[in-house]
Parts: structure tokens; C-alpha cells; sequence
């Protein structure tokens, strides 16, 4: 049992214990034993027991050492304290099972993540590099195969008399036709094999990936699309209070040109309408880059029609999202099933490498028709067949055997470390989301009471500057202090539905 309660599992069967499965597995321990070792020149000794092993490896599948899952380097659950708020029961749907479609319930947003995965370039990547995994998939698996070539030649050949046997110049024609198989390997030692689970975990480790980019795709899209409504929400706010600040200027012009303010009350309300040109300049260049870039993740661009106008308050129809345990995020997140993959594929090379150290068989052979007349080919006795088995075995390879065994194994070694980052990073993003969340609705229903404080004390200002009061200077301070405010609520607003975003993406949202 892994610290999560999940059983440690590997894709070999368990073999039975039956007599002939016993001797496999000492067989290949010993073999195993042997592999650690750069080989010696053999003795004649050493040739028979190699022979004795080959016959008694026959049956065995791989030298790959037996796969068991590392245990999650990270805790048991998620993290407790101030920032995070308790987690929803068992009964919440897990986010893993729900479709983007459920998730997701804005239509503009619903028509944007359909376009972004028919046309986005990179998920387009992703199915083509898994098409790529599959087709090396099917090259290592046919390599367990012999190949059969069928072939038809002719050769024409003149003698002179020096070496013909009969004394003159001849002419000899040859014909001939078959069927042939070139270096079939019998696969022993289960290199082959090896070779070939290691393409087999490739093209799972692609499947994920492309899982993975469209589960980002999705988030991705959402982000885009909330930060442009957030940027015209802001824009729209900076336009209106240009529009105040100018009628407040003219006001205030009207004023002084009765005598009745002065010219620093003058020049402090021009420096009001400047700052709001300021921010409607700012705002519409941000508006445009943000058309930009979810014109880029969507893969094409985006109809008029489907560019949000304002935040909306209903991304989502979820009440509440239920994170689940930590191990339900590592069996569900593809980054983590995807690292897992190319583990056991590099575990499978180990095999491979250890099979170097032993005999190679292959075999050559040849069934056909031959005949010095093209008319008689298929006539008499013309049948031909040739069969050349051939056993190689390593006697010194200046220590390369060795070395690439060692190099096996560090991958392997280097890919679970890999494997074990990506279990701590997917952790600690799911734990900064859910830090977040405990905190956005406190901060939230703060800045928006300050929203409402800060409005009400410009209107007091306001109506106190022109009862005369107050001089400008307060009027001037509550107005930035009210927009402020009203900027940072759509900032808080935005932050709170990112997170919802990013939650989907680090709980392993349903891709389909």
C-alpha cells in the first residue's frame, strides 16, 4: 500500500507457481545477477551454462526489473489552517469527473472552448505527436514478428575460356524466385519485448499529454476570456469616471471664474481628468492585447458576437467545488499518469539493456524455385531452400554492454525523480488554489463594503465642498479614494473567478 491507501500495482501478471515458472524466475534472477557485471571471454563451461539458460529463458517474458509504483513523496491530505476553509464532503461530485461542459456554463465562454479545440494549434500537436507514439509503437511490436519478403531475381554471367570448364566462352543464365526471412531474432532474453513496452508506455505518455494540454486549453480559454471582460469592465469604469471627473472640472471652472474657488481647486480637478485619460489609454491597450491572446488560444478569431462585454458572476453553477483527497489527484491528473508512463518505459529499457549481455538467435531462411531456364523454373527439380541459424554472443565490448545498463538505470533513476516533482508541484498547486478559495469571499465581501464606504464618503465630500464647507483637496482625495476602490472590487472579482478556473485545471477537470 502506497501512504495514500493505493495499491501498489504493475502491468506484469503474477506468474503462477507452477514447476516450470519456478525455474524461469531462478533463471532469470541468476541472469539478472550476471547482467550486473561487465562479461569476461568465456570458458567452455560458461558456453554450455549460457546454452542451458537460453533454453531454460525460452519461456520467460523480460529482464526488466518488476515496476512498483514510488510512494507519493507529499502528505496525506491537503493542508490545514487560517487560509483554508473546510473541504466539501464526500458526496460533491470530484471536479476529475466533471465534463468541461457541466463545469463551464457561461454560452460565450461554452462556444469559445469548442473553438479552441477544434483549431487550437497545440492540442493539434498533441493528437499528431500520439498518432507519431503509435506508429513507433507498431514498428517495436512488429519486430516480435518475422519478416517474409518475397523476391525474383536473374543473373546473366560470361565465362572466357580461361576459366571456363569446358574450354569456351559460355553464357550462363540463372533464374530464380522465393519466399525469405531476413534476421528473424528469437527474442529469448526479451529484449525485443523490452524494447517494444518501452514504445507501448511512450504512446500512453503522449495520450496524457494531449489530455493534459486540453485540460489547460480549457482553463486557458477561461482565463482569457475572464481577464478581457475584467480589462472593459475597468475600461468602462475609467470612461464613466472621466466623464464625472470633466463635469466636476467644469464645475469647479465655473467657480473659480466667479471668484468663488481658487486656482489650486482649479488645477488639482484638471489633474483628475488627466489621470482618468490616462487609464482609458492604458485600459484600451490592455482590452486589444487581451483580444490577442485569446484570438491565440482559440486558433482563429473570435467573433464579435462572443467577446464578453463584463464579469459575470456565473461561471460555474457549482455551489461549492469538492478537491477530494490528494490521491484521487494523483490517479487523475494526466501530467502525473504521463510521468508514470515514461517511468515504466524507462523501467522496460532496463530489460533491454540487461539482455545484451546474452545470446543473440537469429535466423535466416530461404524457400523457392531455381533454373537456368526461365521456362523451367517451376518444372522439375527446381525447388531450392536454405536455412542459416546464427548465434551471437558477446564475448568483450569494452565494457559498452555495461555502460549502457548503467545508463538505463540512471533514466530510470532520473524519472522517478521526475516523476515524484511532478506528484510535489501538482500538490502545491492544488493547495495555493485552495488557499485562495478559503480567503477570495472574506476579501471580497471586504472590497466591496470599503466599495460602498468610499462612494458614500464622496458624496458627503462632494455635497460639503459645495456648501463651502471643505476646500477641493477633500473632494479630490475621496474621488481617487472611490475609484481605487472600485477598480481593485473588479480586480477581487476577477481573482475570485480565476480561481475557480485554475481549480478546474489542478483538480484534473473532465476533459471530455
Amino acid at each position: 500500500m502506497s501512504m495514500f491507501g493505493i495499491t501498489q500495482s504493475s502491468r506484469a501478471t503474477e506468474q503462477q507457481s507452477d514447476p516450470a515458472a519456478t525455474v524461469c524466475r531462478a533463471a532469470s534472477k541468476r541472469s539478472q545477477r550476471v547482467s550486473g557485471f561487465a562479461p569476461k571471454p568465456f570458458s567452455v563451461a560458461q558456453v554450455l551454462y549460457v546454452s542451458i539458460m537460453t533454453l531454460t529463458l525460452a519461456g520467460c517474458t523480460t529482464m526488466a526489473p518488476k515496476y512498483e509504483r514510488p510512494a507519493a513523496p507529499v502528505p496525506v491530505a491537503w493542508p490545514e489552517g487560517p487560509a483554508y476553509k473546510q473541504t466539501a464532503s464526500a458526496t460533491e461530485k470530484p471536479v476529475a469527473d466533471i465534463p468541461w461542459q457541466e463545469f463551464f456554463v457561461d454560452e460565450k465562454l461554452h462556444k469559445l472552448i469548442a473553438l479552441a479545440l477544434e483549431n487550437n494549434r497545440d492540442l493539434r500537436a498533441a493528437a499528431l505527436n500520439i498518432e507519431r507514439s503509435r506508429a513507433q509503437y507498431q514498428i517495436r511490436r512488429s519486430d516480435l514478428f518475422p519478416k517474409v519478403d518475397a523476391s525474383a531475381g536473374a543473373t546473366f554471367t560470361r565465362q572466357p575460356e580461361g576459366l571456363s570448364a569446358t574450354g569456351r566462352a559460355d553464357t550462363i543464365d540463372q533464374y530464380s524466385v522465393g519466399l525469405g526471412v531476413s534476421s528473424y531474432e528469437l527474442d529469448l532474453f526479451g529484449r525485443v519485448r523490452s524494447l517494444k513496452d518501452q514504445a507501448l508506455e511512450q504512446y500512453l505518455a503522449t495520450e496524457q499529454a494531449r489530455r493534459s494540454v486540453q485540460i489547460s486549453l480549457v482553463s486557458e480559454v477561461a482565463v482569457n476570456y475572464l481577464t478581457l471582460a475584467a480589462d472593459r469592465e475597468r475600461l468602462k469604469l475609467a470612461q464613466e469616471t472621466l466623464a464625472n471627473q470633466q463635469e466636476s472640472y467644469q464645475l469647479t471652472k465655473s467657480r473659480f471664474d466667479a471668484g468663488v474657488s481658487s486656482a489650486l481647486d482649479l488645477h488639482q480637478a484638471q489633474t483628475s481628468v488627466d489621470a482618468a485619460r490616462v487609464d482609458i489609454a492604458r485600459f484600451t491597450t490592455l482590452v486589444a492585447q487581451d483580444g490577442n491572446a485569446l484570438s491565440l488560444v482559440v486558433g482563429s478569431p473570435v467573433p464579435a458576437e462572443l467577446l464578453p462585454s463584463a464579469l459575470s458572476d456565473t461561471l460555474t453553477a457549482l455551489k461549492d467545488v469538492a478537491p477530494g483527497l490528494p490521491s484521487d489527484v494523483l490517479l487523475r491528473r494526466p501530467d502525473i499518469l504521463q510521468a508514470e508512463n515514461l517511468l515504466k518505459g524507462a523501467n522496460a529499457n532496463i530489460g533491454a539493456a540487461r539482455a545484451n549481455f546474452f545470446p543473440r538467435i537469429t535466423l535466416v531462411s530461404n524457400v523457392g524455385f531455381g533454373s537456368d531456364d526461365l521456362a523451367k523454373l517451376f518444372s522439375g527439380d527446381s525447388f531450392t531452400w536454405s536455412f542459416a541459424p546464427r548465434i551471437t554472443l558477446p564475448i568483450f565490448t569494452a565494457g559498452a554492454n555495461q555502460a549502457t545498463l548503467e545508463v538505463a538505470e540512471a533514466d530510470r533513476n532520473i524519472a522517478v525523480a521526475q516523476y515524484e516533482k511532478v506528484i510535489q508541484t501538482a500538490f502545491r498547486e492544488v493547495a495555493d488554489a485552495l488557499a485562495q478559495r478559503g480567503t477570495i469571499d472574506d476579501q471580497l465581501t471586504a472590497q466591496q463594503s470599503l466599495s460602498d464606504a468610499t462612494a458614500e464618503s464622496h458624496r458627503l465630500s462632494q455635497a460639503r465642498y459645495e456648501k463651502g464647507v471643505d476646500n477641493y483637496l477633500q473632494v479630490l482625495d475621496s474621488q481617487r479614494a472611490l475609484y481605487s476602490a472600485q477598480q481593485n472590487l473588479i480586480g477581487v472579482r476577477l481573482v475570485r473567478l480565476l480561481n475557480l478556473a485554475t481549480l478546474y485545471k489542478v483538480l484534473g477537470g473532465g476533459s471530455e
